[in-house]
């Protein structure tokens, strides 16, 4: 009893559920990992160390020598503005969504009442001046790739444009930074510095290889499933704040069922470039993504869309799937490497 009526005055008073570094640091970590989407924080942590293995074995710098300790040190700088990046994506998108959060997203930081909104505001604002510092400093790829990530999650999210709130502009803007910005900026980036300077012509800077072309397309379509998906629990908060997403329009079913068939041809092209594409060790490639496929068709027949926890498992593991792209692409790499 006395619990429920903890439960329900924090509700009812959201400052009492605050927590401040200078007097609660682990409860205050605790919040800030929720506040900046774990998920993703690991999604964009594979995708920067992906993409510096492949520019790697791209270049053929693969040996233990002093070159490739230097060669490592490139990913600090980028991999950390990357994600401050990141958590200002995330965190914008939660300073604008406070009130679908409490329906949709209940335990995160913004909505529990955990985070102030000050406290929301100064943290994003940090992480974005970060982001654009850090990326400005290593040089024009990357502050390319952040830059324009970060001016895509702003419309997104930020009134008046909001684009999230029209389904075609939300899934355009979710996949366009995830799929071709990243990886292309990304390798163009970690090629610009791993390239000698006296083969430092722009023609040579410019040209992306197959292997990245390959993981980019994979990357592009694989996250318009998951920009169609991650909408298909939230039904009921953004029907009620008139956020117009794929599942409001056309139904839970059918959203699951396109997000579903969409992972499938992501995995059957990869399957069939694998056989194309002779930078890649293609039977690794091809039998790791047969077993994904049938992995996820098997669990897919388990979901209840009447349930929103099965749904957010089913989400989480769709993430994974991802998360297992940017390891297995980058090691098909490597294998390859005579």
């Amino acid at each position: 009893m006395s619990q429920l009526h903890s439960e329900e005055s924090s509700i009812l008073d959201p400052q009492s559920a605050q927590v401040h570094f200078t007097q609660r640091p682990i409860a205050w970590l605790s919040a800030f990992w929720k506040f900046a989407r774990p998920h993703t924080i690991v999604g964009t942590s594979l995708s920067v160390l992906a993409l510096f293995l492949i520019a790697l074995a791209e270049t053929h710098a693969i040996s233990f020598t002093s070159d490739l300790v230097s060669d490592s040190l490139l990913l600090v700088p980028a991999l950390v503005a990357c994600l401050c990046g990141n958590v200002y994506i995330v965190g914008l998108n939660q300073l604008e969504d406070v009130e679908i959060d409490r329906i949709n997203k209940p335990h995160l930081p913004l909505a529990s009442g955990e985070f102030s909104r000050r406290q929301a505001q100064a943290i994003v604002a940090t992480a974005g001046s970060l982001a654009l510092l850090i990326s400005a400093w290593q040089g024009i790829f990357l502050m390319a790739t952040v830059w324009l990530s970060v001016a895509i999650g702003t419309a997104y999210s930020l009134p008046p444009i909001r684009l999230k709130r029209f389904p075609i502009w939300a899934s355009l803007c979710i996949f366009s930074v995830r799929g071709a910005i990243v990886n292309l900026g990304l390798y163009l980036h970690f090629n610009q510095k791993m390239t000698p300077l006296d083969q430092n012509l722009p023609t040579s800077l410019l040209t992306i290889p197959a292997t990245v072309w390959a993981l980019t397309l994979f990357i592009l379509v694989f996250t318009f499933a998951i920009a169609i998906f991650k909408d298909i629990p939230d039904l009921e908060g953004d029907r009620r704040y008139h956020i117009t997403t794929f599942t409001v329009q056309l139904g839970q079913q059918t959203v699951f069922s396109v997000a579903r068939w969409v992972l499938t041809v992501c995995y059957l092209g990869m399957i069939i470039g694998a056989a194309l594409i002779t930078q890649i060790h293609a039977p690794f490639l091809i039998a790791t993504h047969l077993a994904a496929l049938v992995v996820l068709w098997g669990l897919s027949w388990r979901v209840d869309l009447q349930e929103k926890v099965s749904i957010a498992q089913f989400y989480q593991f769709i993430w994974k799937l991802f998360f297992l792209e940017y390891l297995l692409f980058p090691i098909a790499c490597l294998l390859a490497q005579p």
